[in-house]
């Protein structure tokens, strides 16, 4: 009888310890996390004067993909008096780096991109086409917050950690030249990843939410076509010239032709390059620049070896010589599921900023000037966790199976398909505009965006503490990314050995226009925020929307 009292009483605190569980209370360890979730929130809203600054700055240099100088500048500086070590020169790209802090596992990376938008270059908080600078470059996806965000979740986690004495290493790096996703194929066939445990990535949005699975996007190949022939006066001697641009065009109108009876999942377009010198020359030289873009590796590796058959047709036709360059890549997205759904649950717990009546009138506004399909304003209903997008193929006509469309690509698919990855947008853009565009800038350097920043930087923060104190999220991570992602599907990168990354697009581009710009940098040690040093009104809005504006909330009201 003594024996099985004594038993019973070493299984008691199990058999309570399970009961506890089961009834939802939480374990030392977990309240241990849960009190550091929240330390790592106020030590975000601590930093949020910070997070604006970043931001603000990054929007004020407006650089271009390739030519992110003072971007690349700024951000090394600051982390390295941060206590950061920092590697430059990541692939042979001058604007790109790593940053590292701290020791032994789980490494995590922590990116965001940062170059902006041809000729997008727009005053912050006016409600229209008002540019700094005409012509200019401009952040119209509004890659200059991502970074921000990142710095602060990491510096308020880095703070813990060195308190707590907690393993691990932060890796913060930038996605250089995403617009022309010229960058992450290259860091990751680099081996920039090859240790790395998990990545969150941070995206610009209107919500704040983060998904998994197949994300619906496109992937895509980059392809600069080059076409060389003779020279000849043009209309002395015409007969002696073989037009590189003839060659061109004959490309372009052998692909459109060739659209009809293309797959209606592919997204393909162009631009012409160097379409010659002056028109009284046979143009010896042409190039134009494609992206193809298909839903699966397949698909995009068929359709870029059609274009390069288009291409030796068109220079067979006109007796001049092609040759191709990979400029960059792009895989179909597909993220992670555990770090998602453990992300979701930080992001109910952050929830949306609290917008002011002068937020929602600048995004009110904003979409009445673009004709958005909706005047709702910024989200006020949090996002619930994106699923996986539908890839269940349809059966056409003539039996052709068709999986659902999309459009866009990222090229952070390349390394989420190299280790556990998800994105977390962030609500610092206005619903509902065109993208890449001068509208998508106006939020940008804003109480929108340092508010979106600030909720981002809280949900990342936690999930970095989950990745740090939880051995069996990272676990959970790698199982679904090995039994589930990638079970049957490999990734197999779309560039080669023998590719580089194309650093000196836009450089041209940027020479002209960095002097103008640079009269436009900054200041803070000057100024709270950048609008005002701009000394703008926020929001500023013409007469006419004003008026619109109170036209539409008297209607509303009087329903």
């Amino acid at each position: 009888m003594r024996k099985i009292y004594l038993v019973c009483l070493l299984l008691m605190p199990a058999v309570l310890f399970g009961q506890a569980r089961k009834a939802g209370k939480p374990t030392a360890a977990q309240s241990r996390i849960d009190k550091l979730k929240q330390e790592a929130i106020n030590a975000v809203e601590a930093r949020k004067d910070q997070a604006q600054q970043i931001n603000d700055m990054l929007f004020s240099f407006s650089e271009l993909g390739f030519q992110e100088e003072e971007s690349f500048r700024y951000l090394t500086t600051l982390l390295e008096k941060e206590g950061f070590t920092i590697q430059k020169n990541i692939s042979g790209m001058p604007t790109a780096w790593i940053a590292t802090w701290g020791s032994g596992k789980p490494v995590i990376a922590i990116g965001s991109d940062v170059d902006c938008i041809p000729k997008a270059n727009q005053k912050p908080g006016v409600a229209y086409k008002d540019p700094l600078v005409d012509g200019a470059p401009g952040h119209g996806e509004g890659h200059n917050s991502g970074q921000a965000l990142n710095i602060v979740a990491a510096l308020a986690v880095k703070q813990l950690m060195e308190r707590e004495k907690l393993s691990g290493t932060l890796m913060l790096w930038p996605g250089v030249a995403e617009e022309l996703v010229g960058a992450k194929a290259f860091y990751v066939r680099d081996g920039y990843f090859k240790n790395v445990d998990a990545c969150i990535f941070t995206h610009v949005g209107n919500n704040l939410n983060v998904s998994y699975g197949d994300a619906g996007n496109n992937g895509l190949v980059s392809v600069k076509f080059t076409f060389e022939g003779s020279a000849a006066h043009a209309a002395g001697a015409p007969w002696r010239g073989r037009s590189a641009l003839d060659a061109v065009e004959l490309m372009n109108v052998g692909w459109n032709f060739r659209r009809e009876h293309l797959e209606l999942t592919q997204r393909s377009h162009y631009v012409i390059s160097d379409g010659g010198d002056q028109p009284n020359v046979v143009p010896s030289k042409a190039s134009v620049w494609y992206y193809f873009r298909e839903r699966s590796y397949p698909k995009i590796k068929k359709l870029f070896d059609t274009g390069v058959k288009i291409a030796e047709g068109a220079a067979m036709m006109t007796d001049t010589k092609v040759t191709y360059e990979v400029l960059g890549s792009a895989w179909p997205g597909h993220f992670n599921k555990p770090i998602a759904e453990a992300m979701y649950q930080n992001i109910r717990k952050v929830g949306l900023p609290t917008w002011s009546a002068e937020d929602q009138m600048l995004a009110k506004a904003t979409q009445k000037e673009l004709e958005a399909r909706k005047i709702e304003g910024l989200a006020i209903k949090l996002d619930s966790i994106g699923l996986p997008a539908s890839t269940a193929p349809t059966v056409m006509m003539g039996g052709q199976t068709l999986i659902p469309l999309t459009g866009g690509s990222d090229d952070i698919a390349d390394i989420a398909w190299s280790l556990p990855t998800v994105v977390l947008r962030y609500p610092s853009n206005i619903p509902d505009l065109p993208g890449h565009h001068w509208s998508n800038a106006i939020s940008m350097a804003t109480p929108i965006a340092h508010k979106g920043i600030v909720a981002g930087a809280k949900a990342e923060a936690m999930t970095l503490l989950d990745l740090l104190m939880k051995p069996e999220l990272v676990k959970d991570a790698w199982t679904y990314y090995n039994d589930e992602q990638t079970k049957e599907q490999k990734y197999t990168p779309l560039i080669s050995p023998k590719e580089f990354p194309a650093v000196y697009l836009n450089r041209e581009i940027m020479t002209k226009f960095k002097p103008e710009l640079q009269k436009y940098y900054y200041d803070p040690t000057k100024y709270k925020t950048y609008l005002e040093q701009l000394g703008i009104k926020y929001p500023t809005l013409r007469d006419d929307q004003r008026a619109e504006l109170e036209k539409t909330s008297k209607e509303s009201k009087g329903r």
